[in-house]
């Protein structure tokens, strides 16, 4: 239920696997995100802009710079597909009026790192730094992408809300798990969530949301 736009001089971008299970599938969202940031890197040479963001962005000095969105299905009883969707602002970004109260603001690639390059000249950095990290998780399993992940988060140890639906979740980042869930410490106890949208800090809107 979005609204997507893809300005001219972006990047987007689908990959689709055949992952084992649906857990499989999910660890396939870390995969994405080293891969990109380690793209973004090869294009800037400036690995100290960009964090991730969990679960699926790329920041550039605290700004949202890119997104991934990961999309399964198929056949009852036949194999699983898997889409991995890449947008990245190369050249432009969102209309800052359309995003969401307490959203991460927007940035591009050459407004936040003086850097211009073509979406057909970042393909060709993002599929072999992808294919890496693939090759990584089928040979080494999933430890050393989470800690590779870990090492590269935004925010960690800091205050963050993360919203359900229907419920919302505020406490200190403490890590993501070995299944790539995040865990929040809150004032209830050690909580760990598989999915969700996070915000940093407390949102202003937050305290109209249920909590549990």
């Amino acid at each position: 239920g979005r609204v997507w736009t893809q300005p001219p001089g972006n990047f987007g971008a689908s990959l689709l696997l055949r992952p084992e299970s649906p857990a499989a599938a999910a660890l396939r969202s870390f995969v994405a995100a080293l891969g990109l940031h380690d793209a973004l890197i090869d294009a800037t040479g400036r690995p100290e802009i960009f964090a991730l963001k969990w679960p699926n962005d790329v920041l550039l000095s605290g700004r949202k710079l890119a997104g991934i969105l990961l999309e399964s299905g198929g056949p009852a009883g036949g194999p699983l597909a898997l889409a991995i969707g890449f947008g990245v602002n190369l050249r432009a970004t969102p209309d800052a009026g359309a995003l969401e109260p307490g959203a991460t603001p927007p940035v591009s690639l050459v407004d936040g790192a003086g850097v211009v390059i073509s979406p057909a000249d970042f393909l060709d950095l993002l599929a072999p730094a992808v294919d890496v990290w693939e090759t990584r998780l089928r040979t080494q399993g999933f430890a050393p992408l989470r800690a590779a992940w870990l090492a590269r988060a935004a925010r960690l140890g800091e205050p963050m809300t993360a919203r359900l639906p229907g419920r919302e979740f505020r406490g200190r980042f403490e890590t993501i798990d070995e299944n790539g869930a995040l865990v929040l410490a809150t004032a209830e106890g050690r909580v760990v969530l598989p999915a969700g949208e996070v915000f940093f800090g407390v949102p202003e809107e937050a305290g109209h949301a249920p909590r549990h």
